[in-house]
C-alpha cells in the first residue's frame, strides 16, 4: 500500500494570516483523505509580542495600529472573524504557551490536535482572550474534551518541550520563514503565505501523479 503523501503545516497561533488560511488546509484533509497526511507543525512568529507588536510597530501605532492592520486584513474574508478589542485587551505575551500545549496534546492524541488549534484560535480572535495564560489554555482543553491531565503530563516530563525545539530546528533546516508555510516533496516544495487552494492542490495532484521518490516535479 503506497504511503499517503506528507504535507507539513507550519504555523503560529497567533497569525492571522494562519488563520485565514486553515479552511484551505481543512480542505486538503477533506478532498484527499487516504492520499494526504497533514502534520501540523509549530513556528514562533508572535514569540514575544512585546517585540513583535510593541516595538515592531511603534512607527505606525503599537498594539492599536496593529489591530487596526489585522481588521483591515480580515475584510476581505467572510470566513473570519475578529473581536472589536482585539490586541487591544487581554493580549497574549507570547504564542509559546499554546505551541507547547499544542504539543503536548499531539502526544495524547494527534487526531486533537487541529480541534485545540482552532478552539485556541477562536478563544483569541473572537473571544479576546489572553491564551498565554494557563487558565484559559485548560479551559480550552476541557472544551474540546482533551484530558487536561494526560496533557500536562507531556509537559511535565519534558516532551511536549522537545518536540517543540524539534520544529524549531526543522524550520531552519527547511529554511520556513513564517507563518503559514505548506512544505511538500521532502522540502522541495515551499508555499509561504496567502496561497489559495486551487494553488495547493494544484502541487499536491502533481506529486500524487508522479510518485517516484526524490522526481522532479513541474509545479
Amino acid at each position: 500500500m503506497t504511503e499517503p503523501l506528507a504535507l507539513t503545516y507550519y504555523s503560529d497561533v497567533l497569525c492571522v494570516w494562519a488563520n485565514i488560511a486553515q479552511p484551505r488546509i481543512d480542505e486538503v484533509g477533506e478532498h484527499f483523505t487516504d492520499t494526504v497526511a497533514i502534520d501540523y507543525r509549530l513556528c514562533s512568529v508572535f514569540g514575544d509580542t512585546a517585540h513583535k507588536i510593541g516595538v515592531g510597530w511603534a512607527g505606525r501605532g503599537g498594539y492599536a495600529g496593529f489591530a487596526q492592520h489585522l481588521h483591515e486584513v480580515v475584510a476581505g474574508f467572510d470566513h473570519v472573524t475578529l473581536h472589536p478589542d482585539i490586541w487591544q485587551r487581554n493580549a497574549p505575551v507570547s504564542s509559546t504557551p499554546a505551541h507547547l500545549l499544542i504539543k503536548a496534546v499531539q502526544r495524547v492524541d494527534k487526531r486533537q490536535c487541529r480541534a485545540v488549534l482552532q478552539a485556541l484560535r477562536v478563544a483569541f480572535f473572537e473571544r479576546c482572550l489572553d491564551i498565554s495564560k494557563r487558565s484559559v489554555l485548560i479551559d480550552t482543553l476541557e472544551a474540546v474534551g482533551v484530558p487536561v491531565d494526560a496533557v500536562q503530563a507531556q509537559i511535565d516530563n519534558g516532551m511536549a518541550f522537545a518536540d517543540l525545539e524539534a520544529d524549531r530546528r526543522e524550520q531552519q533546516l527547511l529554511m520556513v520563514q513564517g507563518s503559514p508555510t505548506i512544505i511538500l516533496n521532502e522540502g522541495r516544495q515551499k508555499l509561504y503565505g496567502n496561497i489559495g487552494y486551487k494553488v495547493i492542490e494544484a502541487n499536491i495532484r502533481e506529486l500524487l501523479r508522479s510518485p517516484v521518490a526524490g522526481a522532479a516535479s513541474w509545479c
